[in-house]
């Protein structure tokens, strides 16, 4: 299976943890997460999962000498490729998307900031992304939501049996989720993950499930919930 992980935000809120560490901002995924940086975690599940035989880093040209450096270290030089991305998530993926070889027949995209996904969720989504066009991991909803207006005045409480959070991995045909990114470069849509140009194009997506802990790191507060959640599963500091 062939995995591509966008790794080319900046990740504005995460400003003040660089500033905290007195460094000029850069790629979030550069930021230390116990002793690596937050990607190497993401790159190890990819490594220790079964269904994983090459992984394509979309990323900006500035940050590949560190990306490089980081894959070499984990010892998967051999199964990981680099891609210049765009100036949107979107176009980042479709660029990794042209990338694949012409054999690949479907592909799962994984953001580089969810990285305490298992092994075991990417292996469960290559698995499934065999018997049907797209899917997405997701978990169902558990809090009450509320749709408000831009006064702030409450319009609708919708249904939440009915609510799931996407998440990611999420997995496709490759030649449809193709031409799902090139109808949506010629209608203009901006999407914020390709399950949403699945469905504008009436292409079904099946949820699989989830996991809690698969939580994308986009604040200095979701680092510290990290820390916690990796020293749960036993991982700690090399020098404790």
């Amino acid at each position: 299976m062939y995995l591509l992980i966008p790794a080319a935000g900046m990740g504005q809120r995460m400003g003040e943890e660089w500033a905290r560490r007195g460094q000029a901002q850069r790629n979030k995924l550069l930021l230390p997460l116990l002793d690596r940086p937050v990607i190497a975690w993401t790159l190890l599940a990819a490594k220790e999962a079964e269904q994983i035989r090459r992984v394509s880093i979309i990323g900006q040209p500035e940050d590949f000498k560190e990306f490089k450096q980081i894959v070499h270290h984990l010892g998967m030089s051999k199964m990981v490729q680099f891609v210049t991305g765009g100036t949107t998530r979107q176009e980042s993926v479709d660029h990794g998307l042209q990338d694949l070889p012409v054999a690949a027949e479907r592909v799962l995209i994984h953001d580089g900031a969810r990285c305490l996904v298992t092994p075991q969720l990417l292996d469960r989504c290559a698995e499934a992304i065999l018997h049907c066009p797209g899917l997405i991991a997701a978990v169902p909803v558990k809090d009450t939501i509320k749709v408000v207006d831009a006064t702030g005045l409450i319009e609708s409480t919708p249904d939440r049996r009915h609510l799931w959070a996407a998440q990611t991995p999420q997995g496709f045909d490759v030649e449809l989720l193709k031409r799902c990114h090139a109808e949506g470069r010629s209608q203009s849509w901006e999407v914020t993950d390709d399950a949403a140009l699945f469905e504008r194009c009436g292409l079904p997506v099946k949820v699989v499930m989830g996991e809690e802990t698969n939580i994308k790191v986009t604040t200095p507060g979701d680092l510290t919930i990290a820390e916690l959640i990796l020293r749960q599963r036993g991982i700690q500091k090399s020098h404790e």
